[in-house]
């Protein structure tokens, strides 16, 4: 054999050899087994399947707990800071853009174009209006008689236009209601609730910043309740606020409306993201009268 030959052979061996060896690397690599630990445990992969969604991943609620005034360039922007007590009054503010001027242009939400909202510090007072907007963007809230205390206002709103068209919102202010406030102890937690006659009961385990099924059943003298009207566009709106800070929830209804033949089981998308107790306010109507059960929740 001569000795080119005898190269050649050498050199075709030596690249075979580093070829097995760099796809045995690759395999080592590669291996959708891990390797055991010390414990003998598999070790967590960055991979793993994914927790369920919170809060701030899913985009159908509003962003944040509406607990600021601004947002992404948007303002609740009002001149009111005290409110009378014990008569009907109205909140004038507005919703000014990232370029200062009052927005104009909302999409439809359940019906309504901004839904507004008025919660005692307590928890106790709870109003859903829902205000007329002047065509400078100038919108009136007309609230019931309130009570001495600091209450915190709501506006939640889609705009039609602008950078932000498309997102929901949920911004808020507090204003001062004179008087010598009487605070009310939150009423323990419970999954029944009693109002005109009506039981609502819930179900469902809630975890803090996890999206859940909830389910209410509402009764009447024992028995199901199955003439619910569309109210907003669904058989029930459901709003909670947590105990402490207020924070803002709107617990989405799952179940469509058609027809004066709603109930007595409803289903909504629960995302609560904070852990304690959430004071829950449903409203349902029947025979045109509206009905608002309200009822403490405790979220782990």
């Amino acid at each position: 054999m001569s000795s080119s030959t005898l190269s050649v052979r050498r050199l075709t061996a030596a690249a075979l050899t580093a070829t097995a060896l760099a796809v045995t690397l690759a395999a080592c690599g590669s291996s959708s087994t891990p390797a055991m630990g010390s414990s003998g445990t598999a070790p967590t992969l960055a991979t793993s399947a994914p927790a369920m969604p919170s809060m701030s991943s899913m985009g159908a609620m509003p962003s944040g707990d509406g607990l600021a005034a601004t947002s992404s360039g948007y303002t609740l922007a009002s001149q009111v800071s005290t409110l009378p007590a014990g008569r009907t009054s109205g909140y004038r503010f507005t919703i000014t853009g990232p370029d200062g001027k009052p927005v104009t242009a909302f999409t439809v939400d359940q019906t309504k174009k901004l839904h507004f909202y008025a919660i005692r510090s307590d928890l106790t007072g709870f109003q859903h209006v829902h205000p007329t907007m002047a065509p400078d963007g100038t919108w009136t809230a007309p609230l019931a008689a309130l009570t001495p205390a600091s209450w915190r206002l709501f506006a939640t709103f889609t705009p039609a236009t602008g950078t932000g068209a498309g997102s929901d919102f949920v911004l808020s202010r507090t204003v001062t209601v004179p008087g010598t406030p009487v605070d009310r102890t939150l009423p323990a937690a419970s999954t029944h609730a009693t109002v005109d006659g009506y039981t609502v009961t819930l179900t469902g385990d809630l975890m803090a910043g996890m999206a859940h099924p909830l389910t209410v059943t509402i009764t009447r003298g024992g028995k199901p309740v199955t003439d619910l009207q569309p109210y907003l566009d669904t058989y029930a709106h459901l709003t909670a606020f947590h105990e402490g800070d207020a924070a803002f929830a709107h617990l989405h209804p799952t179940t469509q409306a058609s027809g004066d033949h709603g109930g007595p089981t409803l289903a909504f998308h629960a995302e609560l993201a904070k852990a304690g107790n959430w004071r829950l306010f449903l409203q349902f109507q029947t025979a045109g009268t509206l009905h608002t059960a309200a009822l403490t929740l405790h979220v782990s």
